[in-house]
């Protein structure tokens, strides 16, 4: 039992230190000015480790883009912001425009073993910087869980609900992208902040 709990426990460290190692590389690449015009709110998942729908805050009323994707789903992205912390966080809704009950298709979580063992979530979504060549992929905490809305199995006929997803942000100077999600249209957006 102690070996176990020694070999967890330094995993655990391991891992820790692989994520903050990460987090003060992707904070430093920012190339310094930029962050501090205005203060942005972050929508990160709740402490206790779910991250099921929530109202998020500061969207505007009016989509920056609609995704079209199948069998009626619709993803409006409503803002994509960059946060102090080195993040990007794009927030929508996904709403369900056909007239029956639909099923999240499973793909929408990507193909990567440890994203999918963690269940439904967003974490096949992916930003695209053209100019910098450069493809950025759903953030995850030191336990592998993608830092996306998760828990979203199906909805109901003309249902809506609030999504986000996190990524590490691209360069300060680097304010469009394009945002992809499996099964859907892309979208070209306009990081803010």
């Amino acid at each position: 039992m102690s070996i176990r709990f020694t070999a967890k426990a330094r995993r655990g460290m391991v891992a820790l230190t692989v994520a903050a190692g990460l987090a003060l590389g992707v904070a430093g690449c920012g190339g310094g000015g930029g962050d501090d015009k205005k203060p942005q709110t972050s929508t990160s998942p709740s402490k206790n480790g779910g991250s099921q729908p929530s109202a998020q805050e500061g969207q505007s009323d009016e989509p920056m883009a609609e995704l079209k994707g199948p069998n009626g789903l619709v993803l409006d992205i409503t803002s994509a912001a960059r946060d102090t912390g080195g993040f990007v966080t794009v927030s929508g809704n996904l709403k369900n425009d056909s007239g029956r009950l639909l099923t999240i298709p499973a793909q929408l979580s990507g193909n990567e073993t440890e994203i999918i063992r963690n269940g439904r979530s967003f974490g096949g979504a992916t930003l695209v910087d053209a100019k910098g060549r450069k493809r950025y992929y759903v953030l995850r905490d030191t336990d592998g869980r993608p830092l996306t809305t998760t828990g979203v199995s199906s909805l109901k006929s003309g249902e809506t609900v609030p999504v986000f997803m996190q990524f590490p942000a691209p360069p300060a100077d680097t304010d469009q992208v394009s945002f992809q999600l499996p099964m859907f249209a892309p979208a070209d957006i306009s990081i803010s902040g």
